[in-house]
């Protein structure tokens, strides 16, 4: 097995995040410079990257944090592997390729057309992405919330943030499927309220996200347990790289949408989101490496809130607008009192431990 991953200064695990930043943003100013053939079209694609990678960092960091839980137990290969391969699909794959798929099945065209769309007609685009965004919600909302809710419905989980709801979910979890069983209600409850043939539309694409989670689940216990069989491996492996990306997947649905309340050109939207991507893996990394999830024992919590707290706003957002601050800011709260919390509780452990 190879050695763990070492340990390094704070701002060194963003070098890779701050050139990308530079580089980026200096292309997106020619870029700007070169359509609108002045210096004030590149300062407004300039600015507008900035914007979209600050977006992506506030909306996506809970997504850190959850991706730091899953890699402290994958061996130190499969977290190089997702820590370069994975962004790489989180990139391209996401920020490039998935609006291009949505459009291209959204108006029935082939990837070609869409790309061309995209390029050519970039409002027509950003109107084909808003018209999908209801079995986009639906689908990733419902991917989130089983997230959420798997780790919270956990018998063996026996840290608890907000203690009486925790263990009374921690208790519940021996009934089997009540993950299941919770996430069809919200996708009922919401069906509902939109009604009308949209309703259905919600309820399929939840449900499609659903047996998404629940494949990957599979898939992920029988590779990794054939891994296991044929050679002695670390937790982790084909099945949690799987999982990541589809989790990253689902995280980034919303920004991906918001992206086209600022800009319809398909380029400064990849360009701006792949920035902000690149600090996720930064923050990832330091997560992992310095064991922060271990220092501050509620910081995971407040992240696994976070998770199924979007999931509901992307539920919400169905039936009304939510500005992309308020999904950003929700988040960082919640994530902020949950560190709050393990920082008190480190004072007060280390004062009993004086005593």
């Amino acid at each position: 097995m190879s050695d763990p991953l070492p340990r390094r200064p704070t701002l060194h695990y963003f070098r890779g995040a701050f050139g990308v930043t530079v580089v980026g943003l200096l292309i997106a100013a020619i870029y700007g410079w070169g359509v609108s053939g002045g210096a004030s079209g590149a300062g407004k694609l300039f600015f507008i990257c900035a914007v979209l990678a600050i977006l992506e960092i506030s909306l996506s960091f809970d997504n850190a944090i959850v991706n730091a839980n899953k890699l402290k137990e994958m061996a130190p290969i499969w977290q190089r592997r997702f820590l370069t391969w994975g962004i790489v699909v989180a990139v391209f794959g996401m920020r490039i390729v998935f609006p291009l798929m949505i459009v291209a099945i959204a108006a029935r065209i082939g990837p070609a057309e869409a790309l061309h769309l995209a390029t050519t007609r970039p409002a027509e685009y950003a109107r084909i992405m808003h018209e999908a965004h209801l079995p986009i919600a639906a689908f990733g909302g419902t991917f989130l919330m089983m997230v959420g809710l798997t780790y919270f419905f956990d018998q063996e989980k026996d840290v608890h943030w907000i203690f009486v709801l925790e263990k009374n979910m921690a208790r519940f979890a021996t009934v089997e499927g009540i993950q299941v069983a919770v996430a069809i209600g919200f996708l009922l409850l919401f069906s509902n309220l939109i009604g009308g043939e949209a309703s259905v539309t919600f309820v399929f694409a939840g449900l499609y996200g659903l047996l998404t989670f629940l494949a990957v689940e599979v898939i992920g216990g029988v590779l990794d347990a054939a891994q296991r069989t044929l050679r002695e491996t670390a937790k982790g492996g084909v099945g949690a790289f799987l999982y990541l990306e589809v989790l990253d997947a689902s995280f980034s649905f919303d920004g991906v949408i918001g992206a086209f309340a600022l800009t319809h050109d398909l380029i400064v939207i990849a360009i701006g989101l792949g920035i902000g991507a690149m600090y996720v893996r930064s923050m990832t990394i330091m997560l992992v490496e310095r064991g922060t999830l271990t220092s501050y024992r509620y910081l995971e919590h407040g992240a696994f809130y976070s998770v199924f707290v979007l999931a509901v706003i992307m539920f919400v957002q169905t039936l009304v607008p939510i500005p992309e601050v308020v999904t950003g800011l929700g988040g960082a709260a919640l994530i902020g009192l949950s560190l709050w919390s393990s920082i008190l509780y480190n004072r007060r452990s280390a004062s009993l431990d004086g005593d």
